[in-house]
């Protein structure tokens, strides 16, 4: 008995770590992707590092960075990589609350509760 639950426990790690790493992966494939591109259709723009201006909103919403990666929009997919990136700590947390509750232990499942709140409110803009 102990030892089975000893190997869910090294399966449940290994399948983490390898949601980790795929997360990173494809993330930072798509922003490479999404730069490359960038350089491609913009390589004749020669920035000004004197002065700093700040880039539009138009990819601040979920939907506004998918209608634009539809479009093949150079910052959208960019801007599809980071929110990917950040979705990858995420998705871990969300699995470990699945992954506490399978094994039934419930302190942890509220602990992991808890931090998946904070995180939530901090991206929802409660915390700047």
């Amino acid at each position: 008995m102990r030892l089975k639950k000893r190997i869910q426990d090294v399966d449940m790690q290994a399948f983490i770590g390898k949601m980790l790493r795929t997360g990173v992966t494809l993330s930072a494939c798509v922003t490479v992707i999404g730069g490359l591109l960038y350089i491609f259709r913009h390589n004749d723009i020669v920035p000004d590092y004197r002065n700093f201006t700040k880039v539009g909103e138009q990819y601040i919403s979920i939907v506004d960075i998918l209608k634009g990666v539809s479009q093949f929009k150079a910052r959208a997919i960019i801007q599809l990589g980071v929110l990917l990136l950040i979705a990858t700590p995420i998705a871990r947390v969300i699995f470990s609350v699945v992954a506490f509750l399978m094994e039934k232990d419930y302190l942890y499942t509220i602990i992991t509760l808890v931090v998946l709140g904070i995180i939530c409110y901090s991206i929802a803009g409660g915390v700047a």
